[in-house]
């Protein structure tokens, strides 16, 4: 596997190094913070679900991803239970509500929003998860992040999917684009707490 596969082209800045060090020498606050991302996914697309009822695709395809997600949280808290390390809240990194607080509040556009930063979200997990797969010296630990490398591809690519038929492609990009500088800028600097998204 090449680390370098692991990138989903819309990111603006691959992940560096010195995120990988930290994690790396962090690996067990990594994986409580998967357990957290897992769940916080799935409150995600019931949230969607929940502000957008009457877009039956959306409810459809994310009810099937908070499932997923939900599956993911039951394995992560698995695996910390074998390691022995409890589950205990986390601070969060500042990327999440910084990038919620750019999404615009009048509709539709604030239904667009919400489906990118949903899509740039999964597009760094699949690219952090795939480097932690490659990276991580614990053999059993770097195969499950692997394994659900491949899944945050398609989370985004649902994400996109959804974005697409309900925009012009043209808004869809210029807006893509626009979110994926903000995501880059938030991780320009490394947070000192090591996170997923920090």
């Amino acid at each position: 596997m090449n680390a370098a596969a692991t990138t989903i082209k819309v990111l603006k800045q691959p992940t560096s190094t010195d995120w990988i060090d930290q994690a790396i020498a962090n690996m067990d606050t990594i994986l409580l913070d998967r357990s957290h991302c897992e769940k916080k996914a799935a409150g995600n697309a019931l949230r969607l679900i929940c502000r957008y009822p009457s877009h039956e695709k959306l409810v459809r395809q994310l009810t099937a991803l908070a499932r997923e997600e939900l599956e993911h949280f039951d394995m992560v808290n698995q695996i910390l239970q074998e390691r022995g390390i409890p589950l205990k809240p986390l601070p969060p990194p500042p990327y999440g509500e910084t990038l919620i607080s750019n999404v615009r509040g009048e509709e539709p556009k604030r239904c667009l929003d919400f489906l990118l930063v949903s899509a740039l979200i999964e597009a760094r997990s699949h690219e952090r998860l795939g480097l932690l797969g490659y990276h991580c010296p614990d053999e059993k630990l770097a195969k499950f992040y692997r394994g659900l490398m491949a899944s945050q591809a398609r989370h985004y690519r649902i994400f996109w999917l959804l974005a697409v038929e309900s925009f012009s492609r043209e808004e869809v990009d210029q807006r893509l684009d626009e979110l994926a500088t903000v995501e880059s800028d938030i991780l320009s600097t490394l947070h000192p707490q090591p996170r997923i998204h920090s």
